[in-house]
């Protein structure tokens, strides 16, 4: 669970000519990454006239934009002052994702320490071993629907510190255990169905009946799915055969000494205490899936209630205060890189944000969908969501900002609103486990203890297949001129 490796050295893969130079062509870190944008944005704007819209209340009271009030502002281009003030500012934007962070990396240490984990890990692993590539499937269907129902991909910050131990001890990497999560609740919130953040709030600002077009996004739906399930099986065959093809295979040492219960002629016998905090630790999941699913809990309720959870668990089990005050460190500890990263990559819209660029660089992506030619002006508005989903990585935000002004523009060019949803839903969606701009996906990386960069090397192929997906339904759609 976001553990580091310092001590990956007792097993190394073979060093040979190939490695050393591969070795120095690594890409570099992510805060020099993340600091690259944020000189970018800074730069970006000098040149990008300062613009705003008006905002208007919107669907349930949110605030979104009025698309006819567009108007330059005076510029206020970024000073180094500014600049340097970016990051604390990020930190403090992104708040709740970098405390949620935390708390979750906190709790399931002290869940750790109670041996409840071991245990569930040690008797799933027995049932599982013969048929390890079942589980996979199986959970990424389960993540996909619940996604497309809630629409909360967030939740793949509770999922992997949960399954992660259990993909380990079958003999897979952390990769594994992310790419379950991520991909899974990625293609449910993409395909949208019945999602209410992305599909209900987007037919709400176009003026569309709610989910109405479900036969294509169903259909969307169980294709994406599909393909993620595919990909991941394939490497994890794959890591299956040779361990060491494992894109993370040095940084899972330490987990895998931690996790592989599999080999052990010893099975974990429960104590009373342990089986009375599983069963205390099953109903504080009832609770956290009935807050989310009755009273839309994000993640401040999450964490108050994973605060509670990790306290009351603890003692259930029997650890002292001082052990459960511990835990709780030490989870703070193996998070922490991750933890940073949420915040120091919220500096790029900050400062976009604070020199009233953001709005300027909207309007600009809709003039320029709106040259596109009409066959491809579907394949347009795709790509302009999934550029501003690197700016927004909110499904509700980018569609508070960009389908007030791309829902209107789909009918002056020949695209029905229907289809500008469905692009917009693509665009968003895809994005959001590839750029390090989003929150709750450099949170999960930190939580599984994957660096991005590694994470980039093996999601860009599906990132393409769900790519080329998304644009054959597009044109579908264009043809047929698809309205539901």
């Amino acid at each position: 669970m976001g553990l580091q490796n310092p001590t990956a050295k007792e097993d190394p893969r073979p060093e040979n000519e190939l490695s050393v130079f591969t070795n120095r062509l690594k890409m570099p870190h992510i805060y020099v990454i993340l600091f690259l944008f944020s000189m970018v944005a800074a730069i970006t704007t000098y040149f990008v006239p300062a613009g705003t819209y008006d905002r208007i209340s919107g669907p349930e009271g949110r605030t979104t934009i009025d698309p006819s009030s567009f108007h330059t502002v005076t510029p206020s281009p970024t000073s180094p002052t500014d600049f340097m003030l970016a990051f604390p500012k990020g930190l403090v934007s992104a708040g709740s994702v970098v405390f949620f962070t935390f708390i979750i990396g906190g709790m399931f240490m002290v869940l750790r320490r109670t041996g409840i984990i071991e245990i569930a890990v040690d008797t799933l692993t027995r049932t599982f071993t013969e048929k390890s590539l079942a589980i996979i499937p199986v959970l990424m269907i389960v993540f996909s629907l619940i996604c497309s129902l809630i629409g909360t991909q967030e939740l793949s910050l509770v999922y992997v510190p949960v399954i992660l131990p259990l993909v380990i001890a079958l003999g897979y990497d952390s990769i594994i255990a992310a790419a379950i999560a991520l991909c899974a609740t990625t293609a449910g919130f993409t395909a949208g169905f019945l999602n209410p953040i992305n599909t209900g709030l987007g037919q709400k600002l176009a003026g569309l009946s709610l989910y109405s077009g479900l036969g294509l996004r169903l259909a969307a739906f169980m294709i994406m799915v599909v393909i993620g399930i595919l990909y991941v099986l394939r490497y994890a065959r794959r890591i299956k055969r040779d361990p060491e093809q494992s894109l993370v295979y040095e940084d899972d040492y330490e987990k895998r000494k931690l996790y592989k219960t599999v080999q052990s002629t010893n099975r974990y016998q429960a104590t009373l205490r342990q089986k009375l905090a599983s069963i205390t630790a099953l109903l504080f999941f009832g609770i956290l899936v009935y807050g989310v699913l009755k009273h839309s809990w994000f993640m401040m309720e999450m964490s108050g209630l994973f605060i509670i959870m990790g306290i009351v668990v603890g003692l259930v089990a029997g650890l002292s205060t001082s052990e459960i005050c511990e835990g709780f460190n030490d989870g703070f500890k193996s998070v922490l890189l991750g933890a940073f990263i949420v915040g120091v990559a919220r500096a790029v819209a900050v400062i976009m944000e604070d020199a009233h660029i953001m709005d300027s660089i909207v309007f600009g992506l809709g003039q320029l969908v709106g040259h596109f030619p009409s066959i491809f002006s579907a394949i347009g508005m795709f790509i302009v969501q999934l550029l501003f989903n690197f700016l927004v990585p909110s499904g509700s935000g980018q569609a508070l900002v960009t389908i007030p002004i791309m829902a209107p523009l789909a009918d002056l060019i020949g695209v029905t609103k229907q289809t500008a949803i469905l692009a917009y839903q693509f665009g968003d969606g895809l994005g959001n486990i590839l750029f390090p701009t989003s929150g709750y996906f450099m949170a999960t990386l930190a939580l599984a203890g994957v660096k991005w960069q590694k994470w980039v090397k093996f999601y860009l192929p599906l990132f393409g297949l769900w790519t080329g997906t998304s644009l054959i339904f597009l044109i579908i759609a264009q043809i047929i001129q698809w309205n539901g």
